[in-house]
């Protein structure tokens, strides 16, 4: 990271051009960790439903450390805000992650699940059928 020039990320030109999108990115970003925080708090009041609760609301906290790093490199031009900010959203893309890789198995499961109930009963009739 030393070797980077910090005048060279945060140029005049450059700042006038993206300025605007990194605010609204930090923005959405906001909002949409606080859905998420919104969105773990109502899993939680499930025993079970905290499984995934808990994450969701670690998302959402990651996602808004990263807005608000994102607004602060935007304020101050400080490049390790602007490290920051990814290292913030890079945590919460794991965790996403990681929870779709769980979702798509628990998915897979419940159709190889329901799979075997259809063919057992679908046998089933069949030996019980008098033909």
């Amino acid at each position: 990271m030393d070797n980077f020039n910090q005048s060279s990320f945060n140029s005049s030109s450059e700042m006038a051009v993206l300025g605007p999108i990194v605010d609204k990115q930090a923005r959405d970003m906001s909002f949409v960790g606080i859905i998420f925080i919104i969105m773990g708090a109502l899993t939680c009041l499930s025993i079970i439903g905290a499984i995934f609760g808990i994450p969701y609301i670690i998302m959402g906290l990651r996602l808004r450390e990263s807005s608000q790093a994102l607004l602060s490199y935007l304020a101050s031009g400080n490049v390790l805000e602007l490290n920051n900010a990814f290292e913030k959203s890079s945590s919460f893309f794991s965790i996403m992650k990681i929870l779709m890789i769980i979702g798509l198995a628990l998915f897979a499961l419940y159709i190889l699940v329901i799979l075997m109930i259809l063919l057992t009963g679908g046998f089933a009739a069949l030996q019980n059928s008098s033909y």
